[in-house]
């Protein structure tokens, strides 16, 4: 008998239509001879079954709950590609280790540590990680500009402390830009970073686990037409992604060491993307995705196909990780 797999996508944050596209091309990918799939749109309180025809949505009808089930059909796992609230921040997760139905994701704890920028790199200040020095503001703080700067530089860069797709991010060169960079990252949370610039060039990793091992997927080397590797160049074509990254062997290693390592230490399961800068000084962590994008222009599936892997096996290998024997 096939296993029921829920494919969750929405959310509440300002990635809500990002999320509806990774979770729309994870769901298509998805072996239908092995797994019955349910796509489940979520947006605040209203969780509902739907199905997609023409790029026109149909709703099927509302997910039970109390058990997590559709029309008498208990869903066997949950398959969350929620970018943000509450796929990212642990909150979903929370629920479904409540209802002990199994996520093909990492867990509560796990997400709620990464989910939150200066938490995580706290976290991982405890495993030896090289990162860039911060400062971290909270909404109502008190800060002096002159401060900042003396302590981290020009450039920097001003981020929420939790969300993702480069929403509310600035880099700053001129002291008189800090302010009111600071003031549009608070527009999208009530913590924020500011983060000393490290140059160098931008790597990215997905890495997954499949039973006792840690795979790591080929390294990707991200060069952004604009600034920085912002909304555009992620989403709308303003970059070159090289897939595999052209660096040496020593370099790849590197990467993919620090990745288990990551991965291990956080005790993540399911897939994630990490991203870092590579210079001269060695390898700078930036940040976790515990849910990375997975549209048709996102870097795991350009990664899969380059470690020559079909998308609907990657994926029949992470559903399959985590159910239950």
């Amino acid at each position: 008998m096939k296993k029921s797999v829920a494919v969750i996508y929405g959310g509440n944050s300002s990635e809500y239509e990002i999320s509806i596209l990774s979770g729309r091309y994870t769901a298509s990918m998805i072996d239908r001879e092995k797994f019955d799939v349910y796509e489940v749109l979520l947006k605040g309180a209203d969780w509902e079954v739907v199905e997609w025809e023409n790029d026109q949505k149909i709703v099927k009808g509302p997910v039970e709950k109390g058990d997590f089930s559709f029309n008498g059909v208990k869903f066997d796992i949950a398959f969350p590609m929620i970018h943000g609230v509450p796929g990212e921040n642990g909150l979903l997760q929370g629920y479904f280790e409540m209802l002990e139905v199994p996520c093909a994701s990492c867990s509560a704890f796990v997400n709620t540590v990464a989910f939150s920028k200066y938490s995580c790199k706290s976290y991982l200040r405890g495993a030896g990680i090289q990162m860039a020095d911060e400062v971290v503001l909270r909404k109502g703080d008190e800060y002096n500009v002159s401060q900042i700067i003396a302590k981290l530089g020009l450039p920097l860069f001003v981020k929420p402390a939790d969300g993702g797709s480069s929403f509310g991010i600035t880099k700053v060169k001129i002291e008189g830009d800090l302010a009111p960079a600071i003031e549009y990252a608070f527009e999208e949370g009530d913590v924020i970073l500011v983060e000393s610039y490290i140059p160098g060039r931008e790597m990215t990793q997905g890495i997954y686990k499949k039973g006792d091992q840690v795979i790591a997927l080929p390294v990707t080397e991200i060069i952004s037409y604009n600034e920085y590797f912002d909304y555009e160049a992620k989403y709308l074509g303003k970059s070159d992604e090289v897939c595999p990254a052209h660096i040496n062997e020593d370099e790849r290693k590197l990467i993919s060491e620090v990745s288990e390592k990551i991965y291990r230490f956080m005790g993540c399961s399911g897939l994630i993307r990490i991203d870092y800068i590579l210079n001269e000084r060695g390898l700078f962590f930036l940040e976790i995705n515990t849910a990375p994008g997975m549209t048709k222009m996102s870097l795991v599936p350009k990664m899969v196909a380059v470690s020559g892997q079909s998308m609907t096996d990657f994926l029949t290998g992470i559903i399959e990780a985590n159910l239950p024997e």
